[in-house]
């Protein structure tokens, strides 16, 4: 509901609002919302990852500059606005992009450099674990990881003292308390539903699969504790507190919640928890997250499982790849323009251009495109090799060369699906959409929903992303009422009053969409023969 930007002002003096931070592939976003769960303030900082040494990794300089940069912003975003400083908030929330690998040693010290969801590194790894626990162990999990280090006799395994991700060692830093929400543990180790911890039975056998290391420590004693959504997670320390705001306004003794990684946030944000439901969330890399009425009935290395921030079991298709390439396309088309003499904005340059995608023929002409600026490990490859592919009969326009960015953009992610929905039979009523693949309006929603064959809606809110999903999530722990919970408070206190837009799949854009991928399945071999001759 709207409010008076008095009143705004008096909750952020009250020390009222929430804060959520959000630490994306290339962007890290402050939120601040209201007691009606509504943003009111937020600040950003770009950020890109490093290649070193054949590691896809972000420095721990970059971390901490790039959060107290985007909490400036945020802060200075509130100045503006309100004309009042922070110095303290009713619960802070934090999250990070999924899983990957950070290990320290008892005096905290990183071990190795942070290894992200982008590495295509442990592929002996994960499916040793995979066939060990009968159960899918993807590469960009920290397990795999942790244990691809092993097989490699990496010489920093020995001193491991803890091992978490990204968002949680954010937390760590700024509580003290070694803890993951439950959604981001379940890619560091599969969890149990029954009791909703890392599952011992498989703790057990990667403990003894290792034991002739004789390393110090066992399995369970480097792992951090797991939470559920409205657990208490620990306070802002003093530490804590300089660390996230350097102008020494922000008061100690604030509550967290969990940490949860992109995955769980983007749940949240698009209410989509309870089974039936899913999201997708597309820009840098693309993931769609789909609440399971029931376990699978196989074990498939496509599909990974992981949990709702509540833990829900939930099918998670994730792709290393979505807008990367294409940004690049568009960049170039820029220049272009620029070398014409023509003025042209970005926002107007990519809704010139993708909307051209919606003038191309349903299954693109006969074009072909890989957009793999990293490895891609649904279709196993380690290492990418962009490339555009056409023959001489084929329509080759701009439409259609658009349109093939697009469709290639979501190939792989269409493979998993594939497997839940002819294999598995699961079932969703409705998918709802993220990230900068929908900025564009309906472009996005009619190029999704031909390639999952649902409706594809987009909620007012969706542009918020992660950081007020995480900001939600803190706001449950503080705000609830009773034992509500976490489904029921989303319903009645953020959603209730919630806008979107819903497109339905063209049954024309679906049988396209399906030649194209008939042709992108069998050009894999093309991408292969790129990998393997291009160093």
């Amino acid at each position: 509901m709207p409010r008076k930007p008095e009143d705004i002002k008096n909750s952020i003096i009250n020390g009222q609002t929430v804060i959520g931070i959000e630490l994306g592939s290339t962007r890290i976003k402050t939120v601040m919302t209201d007691e009606y769960n509504m943003p009111i303030a937020a600040g950003n900082h770009d950020w890109e990852n490093s290649y070193v040494e054949n590691i896809w990794t972000y420095s721990l300089d970059d971390i901490w500059n790039g959060i107290r940069k985007s909490y400036r912003n945020m802060i200075d975003n509130v100045k503006e606005q309100f004309g009042v400083s922070v110095t303290k908030v009713k619960a802070i929330g934090l999250s990070g992009m999924m899983h990957g690998y950070m290990v320290f040693d008892k005096n905290g010290e990183l071990l190795t450099p942070f290894r992200t969801w982008r590495n295509n590194i442990t592929g002996q790894a994960s499916e040793a674990l995979t066939e060990l626990f009968n159960y899918p162990i993807p590469q960009r999990w920290s397990i795999a990881h942790l244990y691809q280090a092993i097989l490699n006799g990496e010489k920093h395994v020995k001193d491991i003292d803890f091992m978490t991700t990204l968002a949680g060692y954010i937390h760590w830093k700024l509580t003290g308390r070694k803890v993951l929400g439950i959604g981001e543990a379940s890619g560091v180790f599969p969890i149990d539903l029954a009791t909703k911890d890392y599952n011992k039975n498989m703790i057990d056998k990667f403990n003894n699969l290792i034991s002739e290391k004789k390393y110090p420590w066992s399995l369970q004693d480097i792992l951090p504790d797991v939470l559920t959504a409205g657990s208490e997670a620990g306070f802002l320390t003093d530490e804590g507190a300089r660390l996230l705001d350097e102008t020494g306004q922000l008061e100690s003794g604030i509550p967290l919640c969990p940490p949860e990684g992109d995955a769980g946030t983007g749940m949240v944000a698009t209410n989509s928890i309870v089974p039936r439901t899913g999201n997708v969330s597309a820009g840098t890399s693309v993931f769609a997250m789909i609440v399971l009425e029931k376990e699978l009935s196989s074990v498939y290395p496509e599909i990974d499982l992981v949990t709702t921030p509540t833990g829900q079991l939930v099918a998670m298709v994730h792709s290393n790849n979505c807008t990367s390439d294409y940004d690049q396309w568009v960049k170039l088309f820029g220049e272009a323009v620029k070398a014409l003499g023509m003025n042209v904005s970005k926002a107007e340059l990519y809704d010139t251009l993708l909307n051209m995608a919606l003038k191309g023929d349903a299954d693109c002409g006969g074009l072909l495109a890989y957009g793999y600026i990293s490895g891609e490990h649904i279709t196993n490859f380690e290492e990418g090799r962009p490339m555009f592919m056409r023959l001489p009969g084929s329509n080759f326009n701009l439409a259609n060369f658009m349109r093939t960015n697009l469709f290639t953009s979501l190939g792989a992610l269409k493979i998993g699906l594939d497997i839940l929905f002819n294999k598995e039979s699961v079932q969703v009523d409705e998918i709802l959409g993220h990230g900068g693949f929908f900025k564009t309006r309906e472009v996005g929603q009619k190029i999704m929903a031909a390639c999952f064959g649902v409706p594809v809606a987009v909620m007012e809110t969706a542009g918020e992303g992660g950081a007020w999903g995480i900001s939600l999530l803190a706001s449950y722990m503080v705000n609830r009422q009773n034992n509500q919970s976490l489904e029921a408070f989303l319903n009645e206190k953020v959603f209730a009053e919630s806008n979107r837009t819903v497109v339905e799949p063209d049954s024309e854009d679906v049988k396209g969409f399906n030649k194209f991928m008939e042709r992108y399945i069998k050009g894999l071999a093309v991408e292969r023969a790129a990998v393997d001759t291009f160093k």
